[in-house]
């Protein structure tokens, strides 16, 4: 099942490259990558204490996706917990969530991986310095592809199990070597 949902993302990574504008397909991209990794985490019994309870995808900042994510994860569920977005303009406003996606600017962002530290939710960029910053999953565009970058010590840290075959796919860095 994970792997069919990672040949699918990157199914559609090459069917998407071909027909829509390159912020949309690259944002399209993104939203499905989200998507997935939620079927490649595995989150801390405290972090989803319900059977039930929501799986919630965050955005903090700028919505870069549009209705792009929204769309995608409407009905659909991972290890029996429905999907959710939540969108935030500051860090604070933060009680529940396990996949943020930050888009915010540099220093903005800096002050919320320190607030998010110790907390169980993946955190993920596509700002260059993401990994340094301390961040979990960077995107990178290389050659018009989306590619993948992930501090798994970071991910360790925060008590998530980043699956194996989701490792295989990413470029593995830490702040030193990144």
């Amino acid at each position: 099942m994970k792997q069919a949902c990672l040949n699918i993302l990157l199914l559609m990574f090459g069917i998407m490259c071909s027909a829509q504008p390159v912020s949309d397909r690259e944002y399209q991209v993104k939203a499905a990558f989200l998507f997935n990794f939620t079927q490649f985490v595995e989150w801390p019994p405290a972090a989803l204490p319900q059977t039930g309870a929501a799986l919630v995808i965050g955005i903090l900042g700028e919505n870069p996706f549009g209705k792009y994510l929204y769309e995608m994860i409407s009905g659909e569920a991972a290890n029996g917990h429905p999907l959710e977005v939540h969108q935030y303009k500051d860090v604070n406003e933060i009680k529940t969530c396990h996949i943020l996606f930050i888009n915010l600017p540099q220093a903005k962002m800096k002050e919320a991986l320190t607030a998010l530290k110790g907390q169980s939710i993946l955190t993920v960029s596509d700002d260059n310095n993401f990994i340094q910053m301390g961040g979990m999953i960077r995107f990178v565009t290389k050659q018009n592809k989306i590619q993948i970058q992930i501090d798994p010590e970071r991910a360790k840290d925060a008590d998530l199990m980043i699956s194996s075959k989701l490792l295989s796919v990413a470029e593995i860095v830490s702040p030193d070597n990144n």
